[in-house]
Formats: C-alpha cells, sequence, structure tokens
C-alpha cells in the first residue's frame, strides 16, 4: 500500500477515458487537490476552463468492467479563506407563475461571497447585504461531483449525472464515507472535484459554497461484483444513488439499486427486502438543478439483518 502525493497540472470538464495521470493499486491512497466550479485555484486564481474542472483521472489496477471500484473518502478540506454562491433558486423548484417574481440578479451580480474558517468551521456571509447579515453556518464539506469512466468511449459533461457517478451533488458524500462505483473501461479511471464547503439539499440555487479543495482517497477493487449504480455506506446507512431526469426515475432506478443490495449480496428474500424497505427506507435529494436529478435511497444499518 502506497500512499501518492499528486500535484495536477491540467484538469477535466468531463468524465471519460482521458489519459490516466497516475496509476495506482488496490489499497493505495491519493494526496491531492481540486480547483472549484469555475476553475480557480487555493489562491483563487483562474487556472483552468469553468465547468466543475476534475482532477484526475486515476488508474486502478486490475479495475476491469463488471467490478466495482471502492473509494473512500479520507479527506474532503477546503484549502483557502473564500468561496461563492449563487444568490437565487432556479426557477424549476418553484410554481411556474413565481418565476417571474424571482429576485433576478443584475449582470455581473450574481454571486454570493462568504468567508470561510477553517478552523472555526464556520462560513460567514460577507457580501450582498441582506436582511440576514453576517449569516454565519457551520461548514459541512463535500464533493459535488466525482465518478468513473463510462462505457464505449463516452465523455460526459461534469455539469450531469449518470451510472458513472458524475455532478450528483449530494450532501452526504462527505469526509469518512465510503463509495461504490460501477467500473465500464479497464482502471474505472476516476476522477473528483467540485467541493463545497456547504451545500443545501438539491443545489437549488444551483451551486454549494464553491471552493477548491485539499482531497485525500483510497481505492479498493472488488471483483466480479456487478453494480449498475453507485452505492455508499457511512457509519449508520447504506445508500444508493439513482440519476435522471425527472425525479421520479431517479427514484426508480435508486430503489431498484437498493432492492439488488438487500436480495443480491445481503441475502434477503424479495417479500423480507420490500416489508424491511417499506417501514425504514428514508430518500435523500441530491442536485435537482442541472440536466439529471439524483435520488438517494438509503437505509439504517440498525434494521439490516
Amino acid at each position: 500500500m502506497t500512499t501518492h502525493q499528486f500535484q495536477p497540472h491540467h484538469y477535466h470538464t468531463t468524465i471519460g477515458s482521458h489519459p490516466p495521470v497516475l496509476r495506482i493499486h488496490p489499497g493505495d491512497s491519493v494526496m491531492t487537490s481540486t480547483v472549484d466550479a469555475r476553475g480557480a485555484d487555493s489562491s483563487g486564481q483562474p487556472i483552468t476552463a469553468p465547468g466543475n474542472p476534475m482532477t484526475g483521472p486515476f488508474y486502478v489496477d486490475g479495475a476491469e468492467p463488471g467490478d466495482t471500484l471502492v473509494v473512500h473518502l479520507d479527506k474532503l478540506r477546503p484549502n483557502r479563506p473564500f468561496g461563492w454562491t449563487r444568490t437565487m433558486v432556479a426557477p424549476n423548484v418553484v410554481d411556474p407563475e413565481q418565476v417571474p417574481r424571482l429576485p433576478w440578479p443584475e449582470e455581473g451580480k450574481e454571486l454570493a461571497n462568504w468567508r470561510v474558517d477553517n478552523d472555526a468551521g464556520t462560513a460567514t456571509l460577507v457580501a450582498p447585504q441582506t436582511r440576514l447579515g453576517a449569516l454565519t453556518l457551520p461548514l459541512a464539506p463535500m464533493s459535488g461531483c466525482f465518478g468513473v469512466a463510462p462505457a464505449r468511449g463516452e465523455a460526459i459533461s461534469t455539469a450531469t449525472s449518470g451510472p458513472h457517478g458524475g455532478n450528483m451533488d449530494y450532501r452526504g458524500f462527505v469526509e469518512g464515507v465510503t463509495v461504490y462505483l460501477p467500473v465500464f473501461v479497464p482502471g474505472a479511471l476516476f476522477h473528483i472535484g467540485d467541493g463545497h464547503a456547504l451545500q443545501g439539499d438539491g443545489e437549488i440555487v444551483g451551486t454549494g459554497i464553491e471552493i477548491s479543495f485539499d482531497v485525500s482517497f483510497s481505492v479498493d477493487v472488488q471483483k466480479s461484483r456487478r453494480i449498475f449504480w453507485p452505492r455508499g455506506e457511512n457509519e449508520d446507512y447504506i445508500f444508493a444513488a439513482g440519476n435522471a431526469r425527472p425525479l421520479d426515475q431517479a427514484t426508480q432506478h435508486a430503489t431498484t439499486e437498493m432492492i439488488r443490495w438487500l436480495e443480491q449480496e445481503l441475502e434477503l428474500d424479495p417479500v423480507g427486502a420490500h416489508i424491511l424497505m417499506g417501514q425504514t427506507v428514508e430518500y435523500d435529494i441530491g442536485n435537482i438543478y442541472d440536466p439529471a436529478y439524483t435520488m438517494i435511497c438509503k437505509l439504517p444499518k440498525a434494521v439490516l439483518p
């Protein structure tokens, strides 16, 4: 097992079969960094094109189509003292008659600025001036976008998501979580980026508090374990992500993936799996702003056999 220090020099705004930046082995860890959604680094300087630029991809030896890539998110930390958000909720999350009454920003005034204090664990609104005053909120750093290369040479925009992962913007993808991703190409080709210091469910203003990150992750490969959609677990839950639009289709994908997990891997009988889910399932909303929405289907570990 090796810990790799990797300094990125270029980034991708698609997740695909790009030339790998580093070859690693199961059990290895990588310490690296990401830029923010507009391509700005830890000093705030734009160093690459905007659009959720990804660090990577990382080639994992031994990962083959039909396997599962395991990624443990060891460290997700903002590495600068300021971030930004948009200021208005997306028109698609309000009633149509409310859209003209939204606080549409003037050109050049679309963003709010935040002061991020990593030592205190807080983010404070600096501008614009509102009745909120110097609103201060606790940090909850998360990765908004990560994934593996899709099959057939596809390169999918980091604006959206799919079976490969992508821009899911689920606030549960925090430090300490283990993520499971289906492998579609040799080496899996893992990408990561789009750090948020904080974000509400749905990313309904189109951003979290966008910021650059220091990142550390470790990998493993589960041979011949075929999954269809991203999965994850933390200390208390197992969960599955469905990515699609409309939201009911994303819900179907996530729910089906959880049923597979219970029946095929935890060896529950179908009736037992459905009874358990019917009374204990919980749903979280990931992204409902971008081209594909994300629904999370999760179960408390305490109820699992």
